[in-house]
């Protein structure tokens, strides 16, 4: 295609599939979001809850877990994010293919950054609830402090808020970091 001739994009979902791979962005409801890369605070309590939890469901043959950056698109047009660690179940129909995860998983981990603090807290946590995540968790790196959202009939209710410890319901089980 000719760049001259090329129409400009006309949306956010079209200007994250112009970026080129591995720029942490999002979408949600049709907005562009773009973070730096993360803290080794960040980083270090992301890799110690990834390498628990994945030997847990790697030896129940559970799923799949996942670690950012990934790309989740909880729909087609309008809304893709990155949470730090996804789980997708092993019935879950979700798509997996090369440009990402196409669907909603089970089991979301966002890992605070002292810039987004207020993203996780209320965009993603609204976003994650009105898409059907089953369970949320939040993770504070500097008090590791943790709160954990389960969905109900009636929208997420709070599991646990908890230190250094995620116990989750659709688990059964604790993972500390």
């Amino acid at each position: 295609m000719n760049p001259e001739t090329a129409s400009p994009p006309r949306s956010a979902m079209q200007v994250f599939r112009m970026l080129p791979e591995g720029t942490l962005a999002e979408v949600i409801e049709n907005t562009l979001y773009m973070s730096p890369a993360p803290s080794p605070l960040h980083q270090e309590v992301s890799m110690r809850l990834a390498t628990t939890i994945n030997q847990f469901i790697t030896r129940g043959k559970l799923g799949k877990l996942f670690a950012a950056p990934i790309d989740v698109f909880l729909d087609a047009d309008s809304n893709v994010v990155q949470p730090d660690l996804v789980f997708v179940g092993k019935t879950n129909p979700l798509v997996i293919d090369e440009t990402g995860l196409h669907g909603v998983p089970e089991f979301i981990i966002e890992i605070l950054s002292r810039s987004n603090q207020k993203h996780d807290l209320v965009k993603k946590k609204r976003l994650y609830e009105k898409f059907g995540v089953t369970e949320y968790w939040v993770v504070d790196p500097w008090s590791r402090r943790v709160t954990g959202f389960q969905l109900t009939s009636k929208g997420y209710r709070v599991i646990e808020e908890a230190n250094g410890e995620i116990s989750s319901v659709l688990f059964r089980h604790s993972f500390k970091f």
